[in-house]
């Protein structure tokens, strides 16, 4: 949503983490949804920042939230309160579904197990949190001696291929949208990398409008399946919420956050998706926040903003990025040619305010006429001469990252 000119976004969570990496505007250390003072203080940020709608991510909060909309007066984005709490709960989910959609068969007791092995997880939870794969009975009551008395749900395991089926209804209760993708690699249950699949395509077309019928859900949600034994899918869970590798989608053209935000706003939309293949495999990534103060960029053109004869895109990524926040740049280069023809040839002449082209053989750290200023080079004999003669920040091509 950070790229639509119709919103301004506001991050929070009562976890510090990497949000405050990513949002220009953060609000951290909220109180957990479930903290008595949750409501207040949520009520008191939409007054303080003039919030009109809150977009949650996660499905124990988009409960909480759902259920105290009325009360702070502000559009929760998102699924009905009966939608939202029905997903949270895998039990309800299956009782809902039962008889239309295949799940998985479902232990009342220890005692009810025939064969093993038996798959455990939390009727309430997410990403494979407080899961066991128990091979014998004795491991399942070793598991369950630890949890509190029926939270925990003892199922049939499922062995086989796993997918993702991300899907939009329209505020009309129209099922607009339904992607496969299979999970081809899991990590922590978060799909790491993921492709869009064919597979049982008309029976999980059936699943979405089946699911879309009993449910009512509106807006981004998904439902996870998986083959049994014998092959056929089941059931895992259906979530009122954006999918996690979702993305695959968004970058075919389908945004479900932004399809979601204008629905909710009362919008019809429609959606126009590409028919280009893609894969998706996620990575960590890393961001920073850096506390330099600076006004000028002075920057070296080979092996540094040109590598290989071709472009350093996340230099020249950087270099916008500053001419955006209004610094100054100053190209510092030995090229062997006049560098205006070079940079002309590269599109990117209009980036600089200077270009200087050393031929005399002098120093870099000579031409540095600035104090609030910093330096990218390649070259480390050139970046330590510049940093003690000018103390002043100096960058390999491979440190730009931290600048972004």
């Amino acid at each position: 949503m950070s790229y639509s000119a119709h919103f301004a976004l506001v991050g929070g969570s009562s976890v510090d983490d990497h949000g405050r990496f990513v949002y220009e505007e953060y609000l951290g250390g909220l109180p957990f949804h479930d903290s008595p003072d949750f409501a207040d203080r949520i009520a008191s940020i939409v007054r303080e920042h003039r919030i009109d709608a809150i977009y949650p991510t996660m499905d124990a909060v988009a409960e909480t939230l759902q259920d105290l909309a009325d009360r702070l007066g502000i559009l929760v984005i998102g699924s009905n309160a009966r939608a939202t709490a029905l997903c949270a709960s895998k039990q309800a989910t299956y009782e809902l579904l039962a008889g239309l959609i295949p799940t998985p068969a479902r232990y009342p007791s220890l005692e009810s197990i025939g064969d093993y092995p038996v798959f455990i997880k939390p009727d309430r939870g997410y990403g494979a949190r407080n899961c066991m794969l128990a091979n014998t009975r004795e491991a399942a009551e070793a598991f369950l001696a630890g949890q509190r008395t029926g939270a925990m749900l003892l199922l049939e395991y499922l062995p086989g291929k796993e997918w993702t089926v991300d899907c939009f209804t329209d505020r009309h209760g129209r099922l607009r949208f339904h992607g496969v993708r299979q999970r081809s690699r899991i990590s922590n249950g978060i799909s790491v990398n993921t492709s869009p699949s064919t597979q049982f395509a008309a029976e999980f077309q059936n699943w979405a409008e089946t699911i879309n019928a009993a449910l009512k859900p509106r807006g981004a949600w998904f439902f996870q399946a998986r083959e049994d034994a014998a092959g056929q899918p089941k059931l895992l869970e259906v979530a009122a919420r954006l999918g996690g590798s979702s993305g695959l989608f968004r970058c075919q053209g389908v945004n479900f956050a932004l399809l979601s935000a204008f629905d909710a706003f009362g919008h019809d939309v429609d959606i126009e998706r590409n028919a280009y293949a893609i894969e998706l495999d996620r990575a960590l990534d890393n961001r920073y926040r850096i506390g330099v103060d600076y006004t000028h960029v002075f920057v070296d053109l080979d092996d540094c903003l040109l590598i290989h004869g071709r472009l350093n895109h996340q230099l020249v990524g950087f270099l916008y990025k500053a001419v955006s926040a209004g610094k100054h740049l100053t190209l510092l280069t030995r090229h062997r040619r006049a560098p205006d023809e070079t940079l002309r040839a590269l599109r990117i002449r209009e980036l600089f305010d200077r270009v200087i082209h050393i031929t005399d053989g002098s120093p870099k750290s000579a031409h540095i006429d600035e104090e609030r200023a910093i330096f990218i080079d390649d070259s480390f004999a050139e970046r330590r001469e510049v940093a003690h003669r000018h103390r002043v920040p100096t960058f390999s091509p491979d440190m730009v990252e931290c600048l972004l």
